[in-house]
């Protein structure tokens, strides 16, 4: 039997840590020997980060339906090329979102129905779900006061409304999705990956096979 890998996903708004949570975690599950992967979606595979520079390119403008659709296949392929293979090899994959961005952004930011955000998830993941997600929450007063020095993406530039609907999502999901944890981000940095640790670690220590 071979020892099945996890699939940890790091979620939240912008500005809320993920890729900085993202590499500290790494850092740990490698100092403890563990086989690891760190990815991100949109991209992980060059189909999948062609899209994604498509999807966050603000020249560009996307019907709410056609970006789904865009997120969908890029995890399609994601999913069949990189996250399914590692899993079989027993690594422990760190994601930087995953199908609970797909129900914030483009089902509760958008308004696409729910059930059709849920439906295309389940088809483009093969039915694979995370064995757990990290919600990053932060104040809104900070996720609005955003900095502006760099260039921003198609997304980053959506309305204060529309991120503030995103924010509030994250919350929401958090607490009614399996599997998921809010995580307090608005704290020191190494309080934060503390807690991010301890809980991963808690997964990863489970004994499954496939």
């Amino acid at each position: 039997m071979t020892r099945r890998g996890r699939l940890i996903v790091l979620e939240g708004p912008d500005k809320s840590g993920k890729s900085t949570h993202a590499a500290l975690l790494m850092d740990a599950l490698r100092r403890r020997g563990l086989k690891t992967l760190h990815t991100r979606e949109p991209g992980g595979t060059s189909f999948a980060e062609a899209v994604r520079e498509i999807l966050l390119d603000p020249r560009n403008k996307v019907h709410p339906l056609s970006e789904l659709l865009l997120y969908e296949a890029a995890r399609a392929q994601h999913t069949q090329e990189l996250l399914l293979p590692a899993l079989r090899g027993g690594k422990t994959i760190v994601c930087e979102r995953y199908t609970l961005a797909t129900l914030a952004y483009q089902g509760f930011g958008r308004g696409l129905p729910l059930p059709l955000v849920r439906r295309l998830n389940a088809a483009a993941t093969s039915g694979l779900r995370a064995d757990l997600t990290l919600v990053l929450d932060i104040p809104d007063a900070r996720f609005l006061d955003r900095a502006t020095t760099r260039k921003l993406d198609r997304l980053e530039l959506e309305s204060r409304r529309f991120r503030l609907t995103v924010a509030r999502a994250y919350r929401r999901l958090a607490r009614t999705e399996p599997r998921t944890v809010l995580i307090d981000a608005d704290r020191p940095k190494a309080a934060v990956h503390e807690e991010i640790l301890e809980r991963v670690l808690n997964v990863v220590s489970r004994k499954e096979t496939l």
